[in-house]
């Protein structure tokens, strides 16, 4: 295939974090975060072609400087490169979606220009990118991973270690209630040591016992701890717990998710959209109930 009709497609899901705890080192590629969460079905589909005299980026149709992806095309390729992202999650509320353009963004390059990287190689490019800029510490390794995926030792492939909580496919809901800076939180030493405090026990919390109710819990008492979150995002985690459910706000984002069993699953429903709209996405793993 010639460079001048190279076109390479790929999607990243979304990631939920519940809890971490960030680590810092200065090889940018064992610095990052431990900690559990979800790995959505929704996420980001990005499309690649050949430039002409500048990268550009658009999300959606809106041109964006994306300084993640920027820097993760920078690491990959010499040239300049078309890239347009389309999103089924938010932005900027607490879905991973900067570690998901950046990676769908790799796939789509290794695809179009035949660079001939394996899946961790663009895992460690993206990586680099997402801890350079700030944007993240942990959801590239959980995108790559899947399901429910513990994030055990901080970095990117080989040094990075997951593993995770066992579980059938099951639906998280999530209401967004706004946006919060992910680069204002992890900027804030006064806030770093509360989290990483709390994101430790809970990791040793959940692998002693490593189940998705687990998991909502310390998800729910990490948040708690914390104080990142607002009245209104008590509030909501507080109506789902009346109505059943489990609930927590993902890391870091305005945004409260959710899920139960089928029994109360229309009354977690009912409950969240007091608060604002609600979206259904599916967890996958290989794990599967037999019958």
């Amino acid at each position: 295939m010639s460079i001048e009709s190279s076109v390479g497609k790929a999607f990243a899901p979304g990631h939920i974090t519940g809890f971490f705890e960030i680590h810092d080192d200065p090889d940018p590629r064992r610095k990052g975060s431990t900690g559990c969460g979800v790995v959505i079905d929704g996420g980001i589909a990005a499309i690649v072609t050949p430039g002409e005299e500048k990268t550009e980026i658009s999300l959606d149709g809106v041109s964006v400087n994306a300084d993640t992806t920027r820097s993760l095309i920078e690491q990959i390729v010499d040239l300049p490169v078309h890239v347009e992202c389309t999103s089924s999650i938010p932005i900027g509320c607490g879905f991973g979606a900067s570690a998901a353009g950046a990676l769908s963004t790799a796939y789509a390059l290794n695809d179009a220009f035949s660079l001939g990287l394996t899946s961790n190689q663009l895992v460690e490019a993206v990586h680099i990118a997402e801890v350079s800029n700030g944007s993240g510490m942990g959801d590239v390794e959980a995108q790559y991973f899947g399901g429910v995926p513990i994030r055990k030792v901080p970095g990117c492939p080989p040094y990075g270690v997951l593993d995770r909580v066992p579980s059938p496919s099951f639906e998280v809901h999530c209401i967004v209630l706004g946006e919060l800076s992910t680069g204002s939180v992890l900027n804030d030493g006064g806030f770093m040591r509360e989290i990483n405090s709390a994101g430790r026990s809970a990791l040793r919390s959940l692998l002693s016992r490593p189940t998705i109710a687990n998991f909502m819990e310390l998800s729910k008492q990490f948040t708690l701890k914390c104080g990142l979150a607002s009245d209104r995002v008590i509030d909501a985690i507080e109506a789902v717990g009346a109505a059943g459910g489990m609930a927590s706000q993902a890391m870091l984002g305005e945004t409260v998710f959710a899920c139960s069993d089928g029994s109360v699953k229309e009354d977690v429903l009912e409950a969240l959209s007091t608060f604002a709209e609600v979206t259904t996405y599916n967890v996958t793993s290989c794990y599967q109930h037999p019958g």
